[in-house]
C-alpha cells in the first residue's frame, strides 16, 4: 500500500501517466477479489468503503422493483442489514420478513421456503454468522430464491478469505464484504455484483467503478484489500485446519475444566475460527475485563443497553438459557494465533470464570428460562 500514499499517488480517472499507474493498481486488485470469490468478470467486482455501504447499496435493490414489495432475511443478520430493514419498513412500506432460527444457530428453512412468493424482491442471508460461525446453505437458499424470481444478496464479511466461495458455481446476485475480516486495511470492501444484474448506484456522481459506487477511489486501501484477498486465497485450506484445530483444543479444554459451560451454535457447519461458549451463572462484561487485564482479547454476545448487559438478538433469536445467554463469550481466531496464547487462554479462564459467577445474580437463578 506504500507507494499509493507517495509517489503514485495518482488519480485513476485521469489521463496522465501518474492516473495510468494508480489504474493499473485498481485493475489489479479488482482481478485478485475475483479470483478469491471464483466471480467470471473483474467488473462483477465494486469497490466500497466496507460492508456496510455494501449491505446497503444492495438491499436498496429492492426499491426498484415496483411489482415485488416484500424482503426475506434471517433474524440473525448483522445490524447493517436489519437497520436498513427497518427502514425499508417504516419509510418505503416494504414488507419484511424475518426468518427465525433453531438452538443451533441455523435457519429455518421450511420458513423460508414459506415466505417466498410473487411479491419478493430481495432475499439477504448471510453466508456465516458472525457471532456463532454458523454456515447457511447460501446456493441452496438463491436456486429458491430464482425459482420465485427473487434476487439474493448474502452478507459474506465472516465468511470471505476464510472458508471457498465459488460464485461461477452459485445463483448469488450480490455479495459483501470487508478487506479487515481477512488482514487487510480497515475502511474499504466490495460488492460483487452479477453481471446482468439490474444495479442502481447508493453513491451518485461520478462514472467511477462503472457508475456504480461514485468518488474518488480510495487506492491505497483497495491495493491492500487486493493483496489481503491474493494471501488468504493461497492459505485458505492449510490455514482453516490450523485454525479449526486451536479452536477445537480451546473448546474441548474449556468445556473439560469449566463446569455449566456449552458451545454455541452449528458445532458441526461453522467457520474454523470462531469460538462462543455460554457460561452459566457468569456475566461476560466481568469476564471480558478480566480477560483483557491478562492480554487477551475476546468479544461478547451481548451489549450494554440502559445499564443492563442483554443479550444479542442473535442469542434471542437462538432462544439461548436467560442464564447463560448474559455469560456467552466469544474467541476468534487466525492465523497469527498460536497453541501458546491458547494455552494462556486455558490456564486463566477458569479463575476469571469463577470469580464472575460468584458475584453474579444469574448464579442465583434456579431457572433456566429462554428468552
Amino acid at each position: 500500500m506504500l507507494p499509493f500514499f507517495g509517489h503514485s499517488f495518482g488519480n485513476p480517472s485521469s489521463g496522465h501517466d501518474f492516473g495510468s499507474a494508480a489504474a493499473a493498481a485498481l485493475s489489479g486488485a479488482r482481478r485478485q477479489v475475483k479470483a478469491l470469490l471464483g466471480a467470471e468478470h473483474e467488473q462483477e467486482i465494486v469497490f466500497t468503503a466496507g460492508a456496510t455501504e455494501s449491505n446497503n447499496a444492495a438491499l436498496l435493490q429492492a426499491l426498484r422493483r415496483e411489482e415485488r414489495n416484500e424482503v426475506i432475511v434471517s433474524a440473525v443478520e448483522h445490524p447493517a442489514i436489519l437497520a436498513v430493514c427497518a427502514d425499508l419498513e417504516k419509510h418505503h412500506g416494504l414488507r419484511v420478513h424475518r426468518i427465525g432460527v433453531d438452538g443451533r444457530g441455523r435457519l429455518d428453512v421450511s420458513a423460508y421456503r414459506r415466505a417466498l412468493g410473487c411479491r419478493t424482491a430481495l432475499v439477504s442471508i448471510m453466508w456465516a454468522n458472525n457471532e456463532t460461525g454458523t454456515i447457511f446453505p447460501v446456493a441452496e437458499l438463491a436456486e429458491m430464491a430464482h425459482e420465485a424470481g427473487a434476487l439474493l444478496h448474502t452478507d459474506a464479511v465472516q465468511a470471505a478469505g476464510k472458508v471457498p466461495i465459488d460464485l461461477k458455481s452459485a445463483q448469488i446476485d450480490m455479495l459483501s464484504l470487508s478487506a479487515h475480516k481477512f488482514h487487510g486495511p480497515k475502511g474499504v470492501g466490495a460488492l460483487y455484483v452479477r453481471k446482468g444484474t439490474s444495479f442502481r448506484a447508493l453513491l451518485r456522481g461520478g462514472r467511477q467503478e462503472r457508475a456504480r459506487r461514485a468518488g474518488t477511489e480510495n487506492i491505497p486501501g483497495i491495493v491492500g484489500l487486493g493483496f489481503a484477498a491474493q494471501l488468504a486465497r493461497g492459505r485458505l485450506v492449510e490455514e482453516a485446519v490450523m485454525i479449526a484445530r486451536l479452536r477445537d483444543r480451546l473448546e474441548r479444554t474449556v468445556l473439560a475444566t469449566v463446569d455449566n459451560c456449552f458451545v454455541l451454535g452449528d458445532v458441526g457447519n461453522r467457520l474454523p475460527g470462531t469460538c462462543m461458549i455460554a457460561f452459566d451463572g457468569a456475566e461476560s462484561e466481568e469476564i471480558l475485563l478480566n480477560l483483557n487485564r491478562v492480554g487477551i482479547a475476546a468479544s461478547a454476545g451481548s451489549a450494554c443497553a440502559s445499564g443492563a448487559m442483554e443479550p444479542s438478538h442473535v442469542l434471542r433469536a437462538m432462544r439461548v438459557p436467560y442464564t447463560a445467554a448474559p455469560g456467552a463469550v466469544r474467541f476468534s481466531l487466525s492465523r497469527y494465533n498460536t497453541d501458546a496464547q491458547i494455552d494462556r487462554v486455558i490456564d486463566v479462564l477458569p479463575h476469571i470464570v469463577a470469580a464472575s459467577r460468584a458475584g453474579s445474580p444469574f448464579a442465583m437463578r434456579e431457572t433456566a428460562s429462554s428468552y
